[in-house]
């Protein structure tokens, strides 16, 4: 990513830039139609000429504008319940229990919901998580019903005095109706347990994946109402703009980074780390 960038401010160097191609080179690197237009609208008010500094100076204060740290959520009481969802192999497992990892770790009492049912090694893999972290796993079997899985998940909770709980969802790709119309009814289950559950719906998405991230982002949010992202590989060398598309077309922050493999390698999203990720220090 940071080359994207050497390369649209050799482009804008000492030179009348090509605004038409600098617009297409932003949205060809994931970052969104509407990210932009509006930021080359507000490079072509300010001045004609530019540096290469300038551009990356610009593009940092742009991004600034629209992506914030991650803060600390007030959990609801008596208990806050968190959804995971996403498509196939974006991390959701991985990251609900590096979630449960970092509650747990602030004095929380956490307990975690295998509701990907469609996924027999999700299940497995979601228990070896609780065994390694000392977190309790509600599961049930494979081709189970994730709805009343999470159900049961909450009223488990609720008996052993827990403060949050953690359900991961099975992947589902976003143009699937049916696939979504489940997860639309674990929600509503959800809600005949606690009227204002959950309390946050978080879409998990690969941040290497490019413009298909902001897809995924657009069609989710049409079916479960979404209160923000999990960005996992966001060590690897591919992260690129899809946050700041999500965040300027869908209106959802990143609250959460994965960094690594380790359970401890799960932070709150810190925006001055994403630009120097991709714009360099």
């Amino acid at each position: 990513m940071l080359g994207f960038f050497k390369k649209v401010a050799a482009q804008v160097s000492g030179k009348t830039p090509n605004w038409e191609e600098i617009e297409a080179e932003l949205i060809q690197a994931d970052f969104g139609a509407k990210f932009a237009i509006h930021f080359v609208e507000n490079l072509k008010e300010q001045q004609s000429f530019w540096s290469g500094n300038d551009a990356i100076s610009a593009t940092r204060q742009e991004i600034k504008k629209l992506l914030h740290n991650s803060t600390s959520r007030s959990l609801q009481k008596p208990m806050h319940v968190i959804v995971l969802v996403g498509v196939n192999g974006v991390g959701k497992t991985t990251s609900a229990a590096k979630l449960a990892q970092y509650y747990q770790q602030k004095g929380n009492r956490i307990r975690l919901v295998a509701g990907d049912t469609f996924r027999a090694a999700a299940i497995e893999q979601l228990k070896l998580w609780g065994e390694k972290i000392g977190v309790p796993v509600t599961a049930g079997n494979y081709g189970g019903d994730s709805a009343a899985l999470a159900f049961s998940g909450y009223q488990e909770a609720q008996k052993e005095g827990a403060n949050i709980l953690i359900i991961d969802t099975a992947g589902r790709q976003h143009t699937k109706a049916n696939l979504m119309q489940e997860l639309a009814k674990l929600i509503r289950v959800l809600k005949k347990a606690a009227p204002d559950a959950p309390h946050e719906t978080l879409l998990v998405i690969d941040a290497a994946t490019g413009s298909n991230a902001l897809n995924q982002a657009r069609e989710f949010q049409k079916h479960v109402p979404l209160s923000g992202v999990i960005a996992t590989k966001m060590d690897g060398a591919g992260t690129g703009g899809s946050l700041v598309g999500i965040a300027s077309e869908c209106q959802l922050q990143p609250l959460w980074m994965g960094v690594g493999e380790k359970a401890e390698d799960f932070l709150p999203f810190d925006v001055e780390r994403y630009l120097e990720k991709i714009l360099g220090s």
